[in-house]
């Protein structure tokens, strides 16, 4: 009876292993989806490369700013452990127990890969890079590179164009999106703090929303936390990222949006000597607030649904 059972079991493995290899693997199976904060980056075509630039230059000043990625010593050890594992499975292919062992091991380093500081998600877009991050503040390390590359002017991507941090996402429907920003848009907007801003919207592979009725109401929602909050398209204190990808709303508060050109890495290489007499986020609140004049919220209203593409 013995030989019989281990056929079967060795017959339902081989079904189990099938089955899994018709799935998505590695970064590929993981999907943008509400929820998750990262980096939204575009470029030129190929994606691959853009992932892999991404991971350089994020890895580059995420060590600077937050210290050397720390693995668990469980994780190291475990990858030590299944390097051993593959080598005596490659003696014995056949072993049923072993291809298990190995199943484990793949599920465990893809979880270690989910805990990474950055991760590759499928994006839902053509052309379009999100890197999930995790213990780390999107805006401020984007910033930080934008600022360094606007100083330095030394080029550090070839096919990375666009990089917006993304500090919040949920559902693309405009309930959703008035409901989360109620509360996504205090740090920056709430009084007794007031800013002046713009709202850029993007939209990919989405039809349902409208996007005046998107401006409209997010204008609205940063009015009602402070009516000293100003629409200003020339040069804003903080421009409201609208990245709308399938049914996944990617949101963001930025600094600096026109000094950086719109956060185009290539462009702020470019950028000319008069873009360098502005020092990034230095001008004063009393500045800022002298170059739009004081209108009412549905004058405002009006004014940020300008085309800002």
């Amino acid at each position: 009876m013995a030989a019989p059972e281990a056929a079967a079991r060795k017959r339902r493995l081989k079904g189990h292993f099938a089955a899994r290899a018709k799935r998505p693997r590695g970064g590929g199976g993981r999907q943008l989806e509400a929820g998750m904060r990262g980096i939204l980056i575009t470029c030129n075509m190929n994606e691959r490369k853009c992932v892999g630039e991404a991971y350089s230059l994020l890895g580059e000043y995420g060590d600077l700013l937050y210290g050397p990625e720390q693995l668990s010593e469980p994780a190291e050890r475990l990858s030590g452990s299944e390097r051993e594992e593959e080598r005596e499975e490659e003696d014995d292919d056949d072993d049923a127990e072993a291809a298990l062992k190995k199943e484990v091991g793949q599920i465990r380093a893809c979880t270690e890969r989910q805990l990474r500081r950055f991760q590759s998600v499928e994006s839902g877009a053509n052309n379009v890079v999100f890197i999930r991050t995790r213990g780390i503040e999107p805006e401020n390390l984007v910033h930080h590179i934008l600022k360094d590359i606007h100083t330095t002017k030394k080029k550090k991507t070839r096919v990375i164009l666009r990089m917006l941090p993304i500090s919040g996402t949920c559902k693309a429907f405009l309930e959703d999106m008035k409901k989360y920003t109620e509360t996504f848009f205090e740090p920056w907007f709430k009084a007794p703090n007031k800013s002046t801003f713009q709202i850029v919207y993007k939209a990919r592979n989405n039809s349902h929303m409208n996007r005046e009725e998107v401006i409209k109401e997010l204008a609205g929602i940063v009015g009602s936390l402070n009516p000293e909050n100003k629409v200003d398209l020339n040069n804003p204190q903080h421009t409201v990222v609208v990245e709308i990808i399938k049914n996944v709303c990617c949101l963001s508060v930025v600094r600096d949006y026109v000094l950086f050109r719109k956060y185009n890495l290539q462009e702020v290489v470019k950028s000319n000597k008069e873009d360098m007499q502005q020092n990034p986020s230095n001008v004063s609140e009393e500045q800022n607030s002298t170059a739009v004049k004081p209108e009412t919220m549905e004058e405002n209203l009006k004014e940020v649904i300008q085309e800002q593409e």
